[in-house]
């Protein structure tokens, strides 16, 4: 199967980047798709001091003018949104409709941005002290340094830095070896752009690289903030090692996602959020539904019914998905389909029942890795459940009362969303106060989040928050300023005396 028509928009930067260090696959069907020259940890080095040069330039650029070179991203984002959503389908294996919402989530982000570069104020505070004014401001941070994950190959990336552009920072991003070509077409969009608008150079870069590539920016003084996004094991190397250099992290690391299904849940509302949450982006989303614990006089219904709508469209709508219909694409690798097998291989002995869960269509894509969704009825929560398998895997769980629902829930070290089926108002207020998640969602699903709401997860999550509501703050750094106009001997604070 050729994909060059999908390619060929972005020949000119792959071309660029041509060498022997980074072979990239398509998970559609294995096949190879390029092979790229990774950086050196020399070539990271000077790349940061490139950035550095750019914050000189353009912390001192209005926040409205930085507003407009984002602005004009958003609109180039929007012309080449169909070539660049094909790519994200191309690379990372996700429908070419999510495909599309993923560019989405970029544009909007853009947008909010805008709006937001005329937003970035402070405070005026009251001082105890006569003719003295107290301020709070906001003011740029430094280079920025972004590492994303494959499952959402550009929206995350956008996220950090459309934010980061308007508070005055330039970014340093590093995708996922899994998925590099996509942030080099973004980055040879957003260069057009640059370049049109008169943007310092060093704005926005990429590297490319394994370990040692990331260690380089974690360790690095001159990013005062390292933004990461993947795996609770990756989030637990960086953030030590950004600590101990006393820098800033934004971490969004592993989610284990519940859905409790209360007895007076309206199931024409609940089905289709757990299907999706179940089986969109083959399960690969750190927002996915993991597990849902259902109120025992609904136990037996929900996990038949999940699973009968779960294994009806996997047959029917399982494929390359690159193709209209499509609603279930593959894997993004072995590993993943390995890490699979291996979860349902622990569970399988605790488990009532097991619905999917193998392997498909390897003879039409040896070199792929292509499942049936598995739905696991289970009665307890054992260790496997509370450990995240990046795939899909949904167990489904009894309960009998609220509070244990939420003890159930709670019980996992991860704390990203969260969501409640329920039509009694109690309930609904009940969970999410005792939620111990960062999204808590009332009659929709764990996936799927709005860029005007700040995403992130608490315990093993990380803590870090994205996107909308207040999340700029912190590519910016407080500052706290009084001045005084009087014409006598300033006072001092607490009202302290030193004649």
């Amino acid at each position: 199967m050729s994909f060059d028509h999908i390619l060929a928009p972005f020949a000119a930067a792959l071309k660029a980047r041509e060498g022997l260090d980074l072979p990239v696959h398509t998970p559609i069907d294995g096949s190879l798709l390029a092979t790229l020259r990774m950086d050196t940890k020399a070539e990271t080095t000077a790349a940061i001091g490139k950035a550095q040069e750019a914050f000189i330039a353009w912390r001192d650029v209005p926040a409205p003018k930085r507003g407009e070179l984002v602005r004009r991203f958003g609109n180039a984002l929007r012309e080449h949104k169909e070539t660049l959503a094909a790519l994200v389908t191309l690379e990372c294996g996700k429908i070419h409709e999510e495909g599309r919402g993923e560019v989405q989530e970029m544009i909007d982000i853009c947008d909010f941005a805008v709006g937001l570069s005329r937003q970035l104020h402070g405070l005026t505070i009251a001082s105890e002290r006569q003719d003295h004014v107290m301020q709070e401001n906001w003011l740029p941070l430094g280079p920025i340094g972004v590492i994303s994950a494959f499952n959402f190959p550009v929206a995350v990336w956008s996220w950090n830095a459309a934010l980061a552009w308007v508070c005055g920072d330039p970014v340093i991003w590093k995708p996922s070896e899994k998925t590099p070509i996509t942030a080099l077409a973004c980055q040879a969009i957003f260069e057009s752009v640059a370049r049109e608008f008169g943007a310092p150079e060093g704005l926005s870069q990429v590297v490319l690289g394994g370990v040692e590539v990331g260690e380089a920016l974690v360790d690095d003084h001159r990013l005062p903030l390292i933004s990461a996004t993947g795996s609770t094991r990756m989030g637990r190397a960086v953030g030590p090692r950004v600590a101990q250099r006393f820098g800033r992290c934004l971490l969004e690391l592993g989610g284990n996602n519940a859905v409790i299904v209360a007895p007076s849940a309206d199931l024409s509302v609940a089905l289709p959020s757990l299907v999706f949450g179940s089986i969109g982006t083959a399960g690969q989303r750190c927002t996915s539904t993991r597990r849902v614990i259902v109120h025992r006089s609904l136990w037996d219904q929900v996990y038949e019914r999940l699973a009968t709508a779960v294994q009806t469209v996997a047959c029917a709508r399982t494929g390359s998905p690159l193709e209209p219909g499509t609603l279930i694409g593959p894997l993004i690798d072995r590993g993943s389909f390995e890490a699979m097998q291996a979860t349902l291989a622990e569970v399988r002995p605790q488990a009532i029942k097991v619905s999917g869960g193998e392997r498909v269509m390897h003879d039409v894509y040896p070199n792929a890795y292509y499942v049936r969704p598995a739905v696991v009825k289970i009665a307890g929560q054992p260790d496997v459940v509370c450990r995240e398998t990046f795939a899909p895997i949904a167990f489904v769980m009894p309960y009998d009362d609220l509070d244990e629902a939420m003890t159930i829930h709670n019980a996992v070290p991860q704390g990203l969303s969260s969501a409640i089926m329920t039509t009694d108002l109690r309930e609904a207020e009940f969970f999410k106060r005792r939620s111990d998640c960062g999204i808590a969602n009332v009659n929709i699903g764990t996936s799927g989040a709005e860029i005007g709401g700040a995403f992130g997860g608490e315990k093993e999550t990380g803590g870090g928050r994205e996107s909308g509501s207040d999340a700029w703050k912190q590519y910016m750094r407080r500052q706290t300023s009084t001045t005084y106009f009087g014409h006598t001997a300033p006072q001092l604070a607490q009202g302290i005396r030193f004649d």
